[in-house]
């Protein structure tokens, strides 16, 4: 199996002990902010790290790469891989944004997320998660924290139902057990494992409904049943996840809801139980 092709950041990381002072502060401000290869022509780049366009040029080759160009395009390639990194500007460190910007930013990507999605969707998807024969969630790095969220909302009114893997867990004894008659809400947040397409592809073998939910940089996926994007635009250095978490919460009280009694008698329940355990 051939080897894979190191990231434009690895590259830089490698030779950063090895360079003269102004080659140095160029590596270092390309660690903090290596999107700025993909954004900017080499002089602007100088400018940015106030090194001469000769450092630059000097640098790239040092990289590996014939030209600045070549370099650039590696940049804009590992820039699709949603690392935070790459989407943050030098200018995001000259300051920080105000309260009211991240509030806005939240309210614009709430507004974003849920004009894409229908009311029918929400609707069907609800439905189908209620009738499934057993419901799966799944999510890795930042996407396990809404995996577990939603699976642990979600078990309010569904009994068969499971946030997978756990820990200490691999998935191969869970898929095993995935059938035609259930429904498979997988998040794939920015940044997505490198085993998701196998992961998706042995979902689509079993038949069950897809439920995939992802930031807005992915492509809507035909294959699935539903595919929610949520707008995760953010003014500072870590990605926006309000519409997420509120797709999260739209999801489940309409589940609710549509379950009608039988829901509301599993709520009752639960609560019962829980003021004779004495666990609240």
């Amino acid at each position: 199996m051939a080897s894979k092709e190191r990231s434009f950041l690895a590259r830089v990381r490698e030779i950063l002990p090895e360079l003269h002072p102004a080659e140095r502060r160029l590596g270092d401000f390309l660690c903090d902010f290596p999107g700025e290869v993909a954004s900017y022509s080499a002089q602007e780049l100088a400018a940015l790290a106030h090194v001469s366009k000769a450092t630059v040029s000097r640098f790239v080759q040092r990289l590996g790469y014939v030209n600045y160009e070549e370099a650039r395009r590696h940049a804009r390639a590992d820039k699709q891989t949603g690392s935070r990194l790459f989407l943050a500007t030098a200018t995001d460190a000259d300051g920080r944004q105000s309260v009211a910007a991240h509030v806005a930013q939240g309210v614009a990507n709430l507004e974003a997320t849920f004009l894409a999605i229908g009311e029918a969707e929400i609707d069907a998807a609800a439905t189908a998660i209620l009738e499934a024969r057993k419901v799966w969630v799944i999510g890795f790095r930042a996407s396990h924290s809404f995996a577990t969220y939603l699976q642990w909302q979600l078990t309010q009114v569904i009994e068969n139902i499971a946030a997978i893997p756990g820990g200490g867990q691999t998935l191969g004894e869970h898929l095993v057990s995935i059938g035609p008659d259930d429904v498979v809400v997988l998040f794939g947040l920015r940044r997505r494992v490198a085993l998701m397409e196998q992961l998706m592809a042995q979902v689509e073998r079993t038949q069950a409904k897809l439920l995939y939910i992802t930031d807005e940089g992915v492509p809507l996926l035909s294959r699935a049943a539903w595919h929610f994007r949520c707008q995760t635009l953010a003014p500072g250095p870590l990605f926006n996840h309000v519409s997420v978490m509120a797709l999260c919460h739209l999801l489940t009280t309409r589940c609710i809801e549509t379950a009608g009694v039988a829901g509301r008698n599993r709520l009752r329940g639960i609560e019962a139980l829980n003021d004779t355990l004495e666990e609240l």
